[in-house]
């Protein structure tokens, strides 16, 4: 017999919930469930996390082992690789990568996989949650008719009529929100955006979220839950854009251009501070405005402006090497041939993360153009194969004076706050500064470039 489990059930205690994707998202999110009470199964399909995870170890820097320990011993967390135990939970959460192709354009094979994983093991009465950022629709048109395969039905509903409608089982999304490093705001306090297929699976998956967040946000549809996810960070990659943008005019015009983002950003209304960089890294910002845009071509509907912005983010990294080569040139040398040395691949500061890092494409610009590039990072101590990059031949140089003075040119292209900026600028030949974490250093500014 099926549990019955209408959407009220899923404010009870010691639900059995399942997250599929053990990473940025998926892991944070599974532990504050075990610390809410229920009892949560990781899955994997990476037999290293699992293994760590049921030994007690962490693989995410800012997830302290205690925390896991603490679920592990407790029972209230475990890993597996074993996707037929998702016929024993109660929810099911999708955390999976939604990256783009080699044609910038949605890569939804994670999501189609995993949904193909789960649907041999649905059972009646389940909620279902895809928490990956993707474009409006991919959970009705792409999940919900994978997870129906089995002849289960969850009906497309919305509308004060559709309030109890009948459904075989509940299908929401609801985006993550998750900011790696963050130590302001954390999973618990950041609010939850929900939206069922139907109102039945938007209150389930309500009940469920009010146990582990501060506050949930249902809205209308699934689609607008997606959309909303889009819009949060479109928003700020439109932003970041502008303020790319004007950095590279104000430096023509010979105007610093952080001054005067700190002098605008004194205005107590109407004016939000972004600032500049090397590009834009992390999962979501890069890559949302082009989820967007390809969904948009459906409807006939040009985003020019949003991929406009993804245009000048995406292109920041080859000004910042060509801004490298200018200021080699000026020293009489070349990029080709000369002895580079890139402080950070993290995508920012103080994470361990180097998802869509600027850092990463930088490096390959530089080497595609022959110099030799080496990188220091604390929190990288060896890079790896991934998915566009293969610098699994590379491991952090350490950091001293005659080190930095060997290369001919130092890039700060993540503004780690462990780094010595006053000490990297005395001992290096020549300082790119991507990030202006020099800008109050007063000696040696003849060293420093900032692009």
């Amino acid at each position: 017999m099926p549990i019955e489990r209408k959407p009220e059930y899923f404010k009870g205690a010691q639900l059995k919930v399942g997250i599929i994707g053990l990473g940025y998202v998926g892991l944070p999110l599974g532990l504050r469930f075990a610390e809410a009470g229920h009892r949560v199964t990781g899955f994997d399909v990476d037999t290293t996390k699992i293994e760590k995870l049921n030994r007690g170890e962490t693989y995410i820097e800012h997830i302290p082992v205690s925390k896991i320990r603490q679920h592990v011993a407790s029972k209230h967390f475990s890993a597996t690789v074993d996707f037929s135990k998702l016929a024993e939970m109660d929810a099911i959460i999708i955390c999976v990568p939604t990256p783009l192709d080699e044609r910038r354009e949605p890569d939804l094979s994670y999501v189609e996989i995993t949904t193909q994983s789960i649907a041999p093991y649905l059972q009646k009465n389940q909620l279902v949650v895809l928490e990956s950022t993707t474009y409006p629709g991919t959970t009705e048109e792409l999940v919900l008719p994978i997870l129906e395969k089995g002849g289960l039905r969850c009906p497309i509903a919305r509308g004060p009529e559709a309030e109890n409608i009948a459904t075989d089982f509940y299908l929401a999304f609801s985006p993550e929100r998750e900011d790696p490093g963050n130590k302001q705001f954390g999973l618990a306090q950041i609010p939850k955006v929900v939206g069922g297929i139907n109102p039945p699976s938007g209150r389930a998956a309500a009940a469920i979220y009010t146990q582990v967040v501060s506050r949930v946000v249902p809205v209308s549809s699934t689609r607008a839950a997606e959309m909303a996810k889009l819009l949060e960070n479109i928003f700020r990659c439109v932003n970041i854009a502008l303020v790319n943008e004007l950095k590279q005019l104000s430096m023509r015009m010979g105007i610093d251009i952080w001054e005067v983002i700190d002098a605008a950003a004194t205005k107590p209304f109407g004016f939000m501070p972004f600032y500049p960089g090397p590009g834009l890294g992390g999962h979501c910002i890069p890559i949302d405005p082009f989820y967007l845009s390809w969904k948009a071509r459906e409807y006939d509907f040009a985003t020019r402006f949003i991929e406009l912005a993804g245009e000048v983010n995406t292109a920041m990294p080859y000004h910042v090497v060509d801004a490298i080569g200018e200021a080699l040139n000026k020293k009489k040398k070349s990029v080709n041939g000369a002895r580079l040395l890139v402080l950070g691949v993290a995508y920012k500061k103080d994470v361990d993360d180097l998802r869509e890092s600027p850092s990463l494409k930088i490096m390959e610009l530089l080497m595609g153009r022959g110099a030799n590039v080496d990188y220091n990072d604390p929190h990288f101590a060896k890079l790896f194969k991934m998915r566009h990059y293969d610098y699994s031949d590379k491991k952090s140089i350490p950091l001293d004076a005659k080190t930095l003075a060997s290369y001919d040119a130092v890039i700060i292209a993540t503004d780690h706050t462990s780094y010595d900026y006053a000490a990297i600028v005395e001992s290096a030949q020549l300082v790119v500064d991507t990030r202006n974490t020099t800008r109050r250093l007063l000696r040696h500014r003849e060293k420093i470039v900032l692009c």
